[in-house]
């Protein structure tokens, strides 16, 4: 089993990280190169973490073989075999090879690659790609262009934070500044800034995770605040559609004014094509490729203002899209909870949905998960779930608060963390650490990269679900994740004592600290920083627990649930009455698509049938003598027949009132032909010919 615990952990990372980036980014409309480096970033953040723990059970195994041959009597030069005589007493747990040994000299090789490629990725590629991804430029050479612009001022300034280390080095006399300590600085500086940001993060996930599932046995408090979001989501969808129409109405007037020969013609129809369907047919209409333009008499836009509408554009329809999907699956998730909170009443414990699921699930799920079994499920079993579930991320939060804040202390050992690791190394019972490590490690992981999905900075950087994740926001968060994984790691070490500089242990270091170096060189942040900068998440998780940033952005009038607060009510409400308004609609059109299948049940199959035997019945001579009378008669019974005629047609295809026509006429005025419902509760923005269309 020697590598192959390492092979396996490579392969499931792998497809881990492809399954998180094919939930939020679109393999076919995004950009291969955003893909690739986005995969790669989360791949090695997400492979550090994994990894670690088969890195602390390997070197606790390296320092028992080293203590086990420093402890044997010295060799004598003369004879051979001493041990015969001299062989010191078995230890009670002797040193055996744990199943998931790494050989040397394979761990310091992965980590120096995994290392070095991740922080290449987040200081000097990841920003230039997110800055080519969203210029406007309609060559390569202008998008690279841009993008060297924009991030000169980025780079600028970690040169200058980079050379106030490296002047201090060189001035302090004490210091002799050299290749590895150079190295150090720049590792030192990297994590500095990663652990600032990674206890920020770090202390809003602590309280949040377990209070979300609390929160999330409340059915009640999850339907208000569904409704909740649904006004708030209603008004950026009305926004990004005013949006997008002042966007399309500027590309109107380019491609009306810039014609066929034109030399910006090229540019204009790039822009065009990632426009909407629907707004590229209109433009196709009404515009006459057929004049010749003239440079004299008419003001035609610069290739720097088409620079910049080709971005607006690209902007301006992700946007629109995203909200339209997100519309949806909100609507589907109110409609759910609605459902859940009738069927608790229920007597005969089956769970009735009020609509079908348009796609026709699976067997084995319709054997497995019976309206029964999710009626236990969702009505009994799971509030229960999430409460047990909640407090045990609550147990973990508490034990991480109180490591964070005394894993500084060796004598005696009062972090939890290393006391638990230290119990098993007595014993060494590898599978025990390892678990152990990884536990502790992925619930720290888990605090902090949750809050990375969460967090939204307006519409800038936002990971949105349902592949409508732009490539901006996926670059973003693979270069956070970059930056927060090495401080998370380093982190979890000293919470551990596995790190030297931490437990001021003369002991075999692990294979990860020995790449990352020694933070003795710099000692103000070795003995400061890295120390007591991490006991600010008690602050941190105390103001999240009275959402004192929730309250601060309700002050600034970004509007937060918040259960006391008059502005959520109103919200509230008003989210309750548009689920209620496209419940309506929604129930119309299955009405009206049951009664229209009903009659083709009914009279379809009679009236063909009829129409067959009269066709065939009919004698030629009749035929002509009813089509000279039918002829004759015309003139004098032309109303009379029309009006009788229009009325049978009325009544076979059972026109509906005008009021219940849901194709031709929505209760809501916003929404656009992408988010109008299909018959039988399939959406038009879900189908697959226009699921993300350009995201």
């Amino acid at each position: 089993m020697s590598g192959a615990a390492l092979g396996l952990e490579i392969v499931f990372v792998f497809f881990l990280a492809l399954f998180l980036l094919h939930r939020y980014g679109d393999f076919k409309k995004q950009h291969r190169l955003v893909i690739v480096g986005t995969l790669l970033a989360w791949y090695l953040c997400f492979l550090i973490v994994f990894i670690l723990p088969l890195d602390v059970s390997t070197t606790i195994y390296n320092r028992c073989k080293h203590a086990a041959a420093n402890s044997s009597p010295p060799e004598n030069s003369n004879v051979t075999g001493v041990y015969a005589t001299a062989t010191p007493a078995p230890s009670p747990h002797p040193c055996f090879k744990p199943w998931s040994y790494i050989p040397d000299g394979i761990m310091p090789i992965f980590w120096r690659v995994v290392y070095w490629t991740s922080q290449f990725l987040t200081w000097i590629l990841l920003p230039f790609m997110q800055s080519y991804a969203r210029s406007g430029g309609f060559s390569i050479t202008g998008k690279i262009k841009t993008a060297l612009i924009e991030n000169a001022i980025y780079y600028g300034t970690y040169l200058l934070i980079f050379g106030a280390f490296l002047i201090y080095v060189a001035v302090n006399p004490h210091l002799h500044l050299e290749w590895n300590q150079l190295q150090t600085i720049g590792i030192a500086a990297a994590n500095t800034w990663g652990l600032f940001l990674l206890v920020l993060l770090l202390g809003y996930g602590l309280v949040e995770i377990p209070r979300s599932y609390w929160n999330g046995a409340k059915r009640g408090y999850l339907l208000m605040k569904t409704y909740f979001k649904a006004a708030k989501l209603m008004t950026e969808k009305a926004d990004a559609e005013e949006t997008l129409e002042d966007v399309m109405e500027e590309v109107r007037k380019v491609n009306e004014s810039i014609k066929y020969n034109h030399p910006l013609r090229k540019c204009v129809d790039t822009i065009l094509k990632k426009c909407p369907t629907e707004y590229q047919e209109k433009m196709g209409r009404n515009m006459d490729d057929y004049e010749d333009f003239d440079e004299k008499h008419n003001t035609y836009p610069s290739e720097k203002s088409l620079v910049k509408l080709h971005k607006q554009v690209i902007y301006s329809v992700q946007r629109h899209r995203r909200t339209q999907v997100q519309w949806q699956i909100l609507l589907e998730q109110a409609f759910y909870l609605e459902d859940v909170a009738k069927n608790e009443t229920s007597a005969t414990h089956q769970f009735v949905h009020t609509f079908q699921s348009p796609e026709p699930e699976n067997r084995f799920v319709q054997y497995f998960y019976s309206p029964a079994v999710e009626w236990y499920w969702e009505c009994l079993l799971r509030p229960w779930f999430y409460r047990i579930l909640a407090v045990v991320l609550s147990v973990f939060s508490v034990i991480v608060v109180w490591s964070e804040c005394t894993f500084f202390s060796t004598t005696p050992v009062l972090s939890l963390f290393a006391v638990f690791i230290q119990l098993a190394e007595k014993t060494y019972n590898y599978i025990y650490i390892e678990i152990a490590c990884f536990l502790s490690i992925f619930f720290l992981s888990i605090c902090v990269y949750s809050t990375v999905f969460r967090i939204r900075v307006f519409n800038y950087y936002y990971l949105a679900s349902h592949h409508q994740t732009d490539a901006y926001s996926l670059l973003f968060s693979g270069m956070l994740f970059c930056r927060l994984t090495p401080p998370l790691c380093l982190n979890f070490l000293g919470l551990t004592h596995m790190d030297s500089s931490i437990s001021h242990q003369n002991t075999q270091p692990t294979a990860y600290t020995s790449i990352m170096g020694s933070m003795k060189v710099l000692s103000f942040i070795a003995d400061g920083f890295y120390i007591y900068y991490p006991m600010l998440v008690v602050i941190l998780c105390i103001a999240t627990y009275f959402s004192l940033g929730t309250r601060c952005l309700n002050l600034l009038g970004f509007q937060q649930f918040m259960g006391d607060n008059d502005m959520t009510s109103d919200l509230v409400d008003e989210g309750k009455e548009l689920i209620r308004r496209e419940k309506r609609k929604r129930q119309r059109q299955e009405e009206g698509e049951n009664r229209r299948r009903e009659w083709k049940e009914r009279y379809g199959h009679n009236r063909e049938d009829s129409t067959r035997n009269r066709n065939v019945h009919v004698d030629p001579k009749e035929s002509n003598f009813s089509e000279m009378s039918t002829t004759r008669s015309a003139s004098k019974y032309t109303r009379a027949n029309n009006r009788t005629e229009r009325d049978r047609i009325e009544l076979l295809q059972d026109v509906e009132p005008l009021d219940f026509n849901a194709e031709a006429f929505t209760d809501d005025p916003l929404e656009s032909e992408s988010g109008r419902y299909q018959p039988g509760g399939r959406y038009l923005s879900m189908s697959r010919s226009r699921i993300f269309d350009d995201v």
